[in-house]
C-alpha cells in the first residue's frame, strides 16, 4: 500500500516537472524573438535620437522614441509578472499635458527611469538573450542524442561531436543518447530556472534598486495629488451641469406651475397645454439628473459590480463588443469605479480613434491583482502620451498603484492592458 501511494505521488510531480519545462520553452522560445530585434531596435533608435537632440532634431523625435522604449518595457513587465512571478514596479515622472516637444523631451531625459530603460535594453539584448535562448535550447538539445542514437549517426559526418561524444559507430551513438538523457534530467530543474534568472535579470535592471523607496512615494504623492485636482474638477463640473440644467428646468416648472394656477379659473384650455409642458419639462429634468448620477456612479455598478456595468457599458457602443469576465468577489467601490471609467475611456478612445469594427475586452483577478486588457481590430498608433485620454487612464489608475501598458503597432491591433493590486470580497 505504502509503495503504490508513493508511486502515485511521484507521477503528478515528475509530470508537472515535464509540463514546466515545455512551458519553459515555449516561453524562451516567445521571448527570444522579443528579446533581441526589439531591444536592438529600441536601444539604436534611442541612442540616435538622443544624439540628434543638441541639433534640434531629437527634439521632435525623443519623446515618440522614448514612448516606444517605455512600451517595450512595459509589456515585459506584464510578461515578468505573468510568466515569471517577478514584480517591476512603474515609476515614471508623469509629464504635464500641455507640455511642449521641449519640455517633454527633457522632462523624459532627467527621469531616472528612462535611463534604467537604455541601460537595460543592451543587457537584454546579451544576457537576456541567452537565459531564453538557453530555456529553450536545453529542453530540445537532448532530442538531437536520442535521434543519433536511432540511427542518424549513419548519414552524419565522420568525427561528428555530440556534446564532447564524437561519434563514429552505433556504440558512440548510444553514449551521446547517455549524454542527452543526462541534459534531459538537468532541463527538468535548469529550464524553469533559466527562466526565472531572464525574469530577475530584467527587475534587477528595471528596478529603482536603492532609490525604490524615494521613487515611490514621489510617485504616490504626484498620483494623491492628481486625484484631488481630478476630484475637484469632478466637483465644479456637477455643480455646473446641475446649476446649468436640472436646477434651471426646476426653477421653469415652479414659475410654469404658479402660472397653471391662475389660469385654472380664466382659462382652463391654456393652463392644460402649460400642464403638458411643465410635465415634459420635469421628465427633462429628471432624465439630466439620472444622466449626471450616471456619471458620477453607475447604478448598475452599484447594484451588480463591474463585470455587469461593462456589459451594460459595452452594448452602448456602435461596434460589436466580446466581454469576457472571470471575477471571484467584488473589489472595493473606488476601485471598481477607477476601473470601470477606466474602461470607458479606453471604449471610447477605440471607437473615436481606432476605426476598428470589433473590440474584446476580458477581466479577471489573479494573483491579488484585477486584470483588464481591451483588444480592438484597428488601425494601431495609440500612444500614452500627454493630452491623450490613455494618460487621464494611467493617472487614474496610479492613484491604486495599478499600471497601464499599451500596445499598438501600426496597422493594429491595439491591446490595452491594466492591473490594479486589489482584493475581492
Amino acid at each position: 500500500m505504502s509503495i503504490e501511494t508513493k508511486s502515485t505521488a511521484r507521477q503528478p510531480r515528475s509530470g508537472a516537472r515535464i509540463q514546466g519545462m515545455a512551458l519553459s520553452a515555449v516561453r524562451g522560445l516567445a521571448l527570444t524573438f522579443i528579446t533581441l530585434p526589439g531591444a536592438v531596435v529600441c536601444f539604436c533608435l534611442a541612442v540616435v535620437s538622443i544624439a540628434l537632440v543638441p541639433i534640434g532634431v531629437g527634439i521632435v523625435t525623443t519623446p515618440w522614441v522614448l514612448t516606444g522604449v517605455r512600451a517595450f518595457a512595459d509589456r515585459r513587465r506584464l510578461l515578468a509578472a505573468e510568466w515569471g512571478g517577478v514584480r517591476i514596479p512603474r515609476a515614471y515622472r508623469p509629464l504635464p499635458e500641455d507640455a511642449n516637444p521641449w519640455g517633454r523631451t527633457f522632462g523624459m531625459l532627467r527621469d531616472p527611469a528612462t535611463w534604467r530603460d537604455i541601460l537595460w535594453l543592451p543587457v537584454d539584448m546579451t544576457a537576456g538573450f541567452v537565459t531564453a535562448l538557453l530555456a529553450l535550447v536545453l529542453p530540445l538539445y537532448p532530442l538531437e542524442g536520442f535521434a543519433i542514437a536511432a540511427g542518424l549517426w549513419r548519414v552524419l559526418p565522420d568525427g561528428y561531436w555530440y556534446g564532447f561524444v564524437k561519434v563514429t559507430d552505433q556504440t558512440s551513438a548510444f553514449y551521446a543518447a547517455g549524454l542527452g538523457a543526462v541534459l534531459l534530467l538537468a532541463a527538468f530543474w535548469l529550464a524553469p530556472l533559466l527562466l526565472r534568472a531572464h525574469f530577475r535579470l530584467t527587475g534587477a535592471m528595471l528596478g529603482s534598486g536603492q532609490g525604490e523607496l524615494a521613487e515611490r512615494v514621489r510617485v504616490l504623492t504626484e498620483t494623491r495629488r492628481d486625484a484631488v485636482d481630478t476630484s475637484a474638477a469632478e466637483l465644479r463640473r456637477i455643480e455646473r451641469d446641475l446649476h446649468d440644467g436640472a436646477q434651471a428646468r426646476l426653477v421653469a416648472v415652479g414659475m410654469d406651475l404658479g402660472t397653471i394656477e391662475a389660469l385654472l379659473e380664466k382659462d382652463p384650455a391654456k393652463a392644460r397645454e402649460l400642464l403638458a409642458q411643465t410635465r415634459q419639462s420635469s421628465a427633462d429634468a429628471l432624465t439630466e439628473l439620472r444622466e449626471l448620477v450616471r456619471g458620477i456612479h453607475p447604478p448598475v455598478l452599484a447594484e451588480r459590480g463591474l463585470g455587469d456595468a461593462v456589459r451594460a457599458l459595452a452594448l452602448r457602443l456602435p461596434v460589436a463588443v466580446e466581454v469576457e469576465v472571470d471575477l471571484p468577489g467584488r473589489a472595493e467601490a473606488p476601485v471598481e469605479s477607477a476601473a470601470y471609467f477606466a474602461v470607458s475611456e479606453t471604449l471610447t478612445n477605440a471607437v473615436k480613434h481606432s476605426g476598428a469594427d470589433r473590440i474584446w475586452i476580458d477581466m479577471h483577478y489573479a494573483e491579488a491583482r484585477l486584470r483588464i486588457s481591451v483588444t480592438d481590430n484597428g488601425k494601431g498608433g495609440a500612444v500614452i502620451g500627454a493630452g491623450s485620454g490613455l494618460a487621464g487612464v494611467e493617472r487614474r489608475l496610479g492613484t491604486f498603484d495599478g499600471v497601464l501598458a499599451v500596445s499598438s503597432p501600426a496597422g493594429g491591433p491595439t491591446m490595452v492592458t491594466m492591473e490594479i493590486p486589489c482584493a475581492l470580497s
